[in-house]
């Protein structure tokens, strides 16, 4: 439905990078766009609320994500782990390529895939690839942490979310329905 996709890429230490992609997602669907949500280092055991609203309702909204366990603060710890996500996610970014290229959703959301690059777990080539092949129709969000020049200067939009204040610097915990 889109006569031109852009890249666009939510990134910074800020919260609502996630939330600003779903929200996306669901204004594109709301126009009669097919979406999809890829979200790396997010396994289908997560707890996420998103995905639950969205098995809810009505909503055309695909949501995917890698079946690998990954604990943020653990698993870098075991290059085992790592080199198993590296090669998943290799595999997805090719996938994710040709899907774009054949236009069979309007808008991509690679969730998190920033940050997976940003810490060695992505390729650059791979992600480049997405972008070059992707249909002049189709809409890729990037979101995550740590956004590189390389990154910012592929794209057509970026925001940084900023932090400012949190709660969770005071030791509050993750909410439900708020955080996750």
């Amino acid at each position: 439905m889109l006569e031109k996709g852009l890249v666009q890429i939510y990134t910074g230490d800020g919260k609502g990078k996630t939330t600003a992609a779903f929200g996306l997602a669901l204004r594109a669907a709301g126009q009669g766009n097919k979406v999809l949500i890829y979200q790396f280092l997010k396994p289908p055991s997560l707890d996420i609320g998103e995905r639950f609203a969205l098995k809810l309702g009505a909503v055309r909204i695909r949501v995917e994500s890698l079946d690998i366990e990954w604990d943020m603060a653990e698993s870098f710890k075991h290059p085992r782990q790592v080199a198993q996500v590296q090669v998943a996610i290799t595999e997805v970014l090719e996938r994710i390529a040709q899907t774009a290229e054949k236009r069979f959703y309007d808008v991509i959301i690679l969730d998190e895939i920033v940050y997976c690059f940003s810490k060695g777990l992505a390729k650059l080539e791979d992600i480049k690839n997405i972008i070059d092949r992707k249909d002049p129709a189709v809409e890729i969000v990037l979101t995550g942490r740590g956004a590189p020049e390389e990154l910012i200067e592929m794209a057509d939009l970026v925001t940084e979310m900023k932090n400012i204040k949190h709660p969770l610097d005071k030791g509050q915990s993750a909410r439900r329905g708020i955080e996750f």
